[in-house]
């Protein structure tokens, strides 16, 4: 089995419950998360799928779109979909790939042979180029943290906008808090600016390789 890596850009057709999909030509300019369950009527993944949808508009002000992902037929989706809105109140607004012979599941690694034949819960957050940003796998026993992956799509964009890097926990680093870092200065030239402009209050350090600041 083969996995993308972060840095790639993945080309695929697919089936969806919104119909058919050519990503990433068709989220061109968007980021997206694309997110793999093990299957449909299942108490994990509906409760991620929940999850999602009630942090949808959420993901839709940072421009992103959602697109989940089983081997299960479409048929299934949408029945599925339709049992959450009925029994739950809660309506899945994005798509869902039935990539029922697993073709999509295989590009992308989220098959684990291990783990069984269904799909593991893959995460890929891509940018609006279709180039993987960022990737997790969760096994099936383990629902995720959508909030952190939301925090992931604010970070990476942060980063790209302002030229930084986002700490630990941020918006809460036990450190610099909502602040980012500033890239660590390659020469002696720059360290010595980095620390001049931090007597002058442009910036912050704990020293010439550790400057951070507000954005």
């Amino acid at each position: 089995m083969s996995c993308p890596r972060i840095g790639d850009r993945v080309e695929f057709k697919a089936l969806t419950t919104h119909g058919e999909i050519d990503f990433p030509k068709d989220f061109e300019g968007k980021w997206v998360v694309l997110f793999s369950h093990p299957a449909d009527f299942t108490p994990v993944c509906t409760t991620e799928f929940v999850a999602f949808a009630k942090r949808y508009e959420q993901f839709k002000e940072l421009n992103c779109e959602l697109i989940g992902l089983s081997i299960d037929q479409v048929f299934s989706h949408i029945k599925w979909v339709e049992w959450i809105k009925e029994k739950l109140g809660v309506e899945i607004p994005f798509p869902i790939i039935a990539d029922d012979r697993g073709q999509i599941a295989e590009k992308l690694g989220m098959i684990h042979p291990a783990k069984g034949t269904n799909t593991v819960r893959a995460v890929f957050i891509f940018d609006p180029k279709g180039v993987i940003r960022a990737m997790l796998y969760y096994p099936q026993e383990l629902g995720r943290n959508v909030d952190e992956i939301l925090r992931m799509v604010k970070g990476l964009q942060v980063s790209d906008a302002n030229g930084v890097a986002i700490p630990a926990n941020w918006p809460n680093n036990e450190l610099i808090g909502d602040k980012v870092i500033i890239p660590p200065a390659t020469d002696e030239k720059t360290a010595k600016e980095r620390l001049e402009k931090a007597k002058a209050g442009e910036i912050e350090c704990f020293d010439w390789w550790f400057c951070y600041k507000k954005v």
